[in-house]
């Protein structure tokens, strides 16, 4: 179904803008693939910002169109239009997409593996697919490679491939949404942060002491500009910052990211021939809807594809991709893609944002974990 009134084109004097940017994105990306003769082989462990199908590898789950409309003409199981930032990020290393680790069709995982899904978080343990499940899965792929290897198995990861490997971590947003979704209050949420950061900071430990020693961390997003968030909490305007967010959800992000910040930085000195990179998610996806004009973006608060029209756009009993849907024209410039994640518009710039290593700590370029 489509939705015309809400499928508000690039306005003529923000085209520049959004046209720039995404040239920037391009050009970077070029940089990058003259730089990188030998593509990394890349590990994720994650939630849905960097699913790339596990939750329909795993368990089944239908993810309709129209997510994937945009890039992949099918639904892949992403929940966007298209790429996601991960995505980018590999083919600006000009290496494949990620294989769902779960996907037992059609991947040879010579690139690495994929172990991020839907609604994962850090807490609780040892429920699919907590972060912990993750790293146990990913001990499990390495002993398994190197087993078929020594059988005499090739075109395998051997033991450099996975201590040369960089290892990507984008988790947490949930278990701040499921804190808030239990009616916690502000300060009870802030009170499981730390123990959320402990399990983060056990995940590393954990891939080090298996031989890795390149390491990506991506901090969580604006929770409280989410429009899923908006639209079902109780709000007035006192509970808004001045571009419409929850101000209570935003500054938990903010002190779950600083702990973040403090653990990578903790684990830099423990861990000494390690490289730790820090990235400042929050801020690349906070500029982005503050300024949304800016980048040739309306309405930065309403999903595209979701039910009930302005302000957000997002019914939790009709789900992008669900009887009753509505979606935005093809084209049409939305950050959020169905109320919770974002377009693959959205994530091209704010995976060109990443590769300018300006939200970086320390300022490593993403070219730094090619091989060779």
């Amino acid at each position: 179904m489509t939705m015309g009134s809400l499928s508000p084109l690039c306005p003529p004097s923000s085209c520049f803008f959004f046209l720039l940017v995404v040239c920037i994105f391009i050009s970077l990306s070029h940089t990058v693939l003259s730089q990188c003769k030998n593509a990394p082989v890349i590990f994720n462990f994650g939630d849905s910002n960097s699913d790339t199908g596990g939750l329909v590898a795993g368990l089944g789950f239908t993810v309709n169109s129209p997510n994937g409309r945009t890039f992949f003409h099918r639904s892949t199981g992403r929940l966007s239009d298209g790429r996601l930032v991960i995505d980018f990020l590999c083919q600006s290393m000009n290496t494949s997409f990620l294989s769902p680790y779960l996907d037992s069709l059609g991947s040879t995982f010579t690139n690495g593996a994929n172990f991020a899904v839907v609604g994962s978080s850090t807490l609780p343990k040892y429920v699919p697919f907590a972060l912990n499940i993750q790293v146990m899965q990913f001990v499990h792929f390495k002993a398994r490679s190197l087993e078929l290897i020594t059988a005499g198995s090739g075109h395998l990861i051997n033991d450099e491939g996975f201590r040369n490997a960089l290892y990507m971590i984008d988790i947490g947003q949930n278990d701040l949404s499921d804190s808030f979704a239990k009616n916690l209050s502000y300060v009870q949420v802030i009170k499981r942060i730390p123990s959320v950061l402990i399990e983060i900071k056990s995940a590393i430990k954990a891939i080090y002491d298996h031989g890795g020693r390149k390491f990506w961390v991506h901090n969580t997003g604006p929770l409280g500009c989410l429009p899923q968030k908006l639209s079902l909490v109780q709000k007035s305007s006192k509970d808004l910052d001045p571009y419409g967010c929850l101000l209570n959800y935003n500054a938990a992000a903010k002190v779950f990211n600083e702990g973040l910040r403090h653990i990578c930085q903790e684990m830099r000195l423990e861990l000494k021939d390690a490289t730790i990179v820090y990235v400042d998610i929050y801020a690349i996806k906070y500029d982005l809807i503050a300024n949304s004009n800016k980048y040739g973006f309306s309405s930065p608060l309403m999903a595209c594809c979701g039910y009930g029209g302005p302000p957000y756009n997002y019914n939790i009993k009709v789900p992008c991709g669900q009887t009753g849907y509505q979606v935005c024209n093809e084209g049409s410039q939305f950050i959020s893609w169905d109320g919770i994640h974002y377009s693959e518009a959205a994530n091209a710039i704010i995976a060109s944002k990443i590769l300018s290593m300006a939200y970086s700590t320390p300022r490593i370029a993403f070219d730094f974990f090619c091989r060779g």
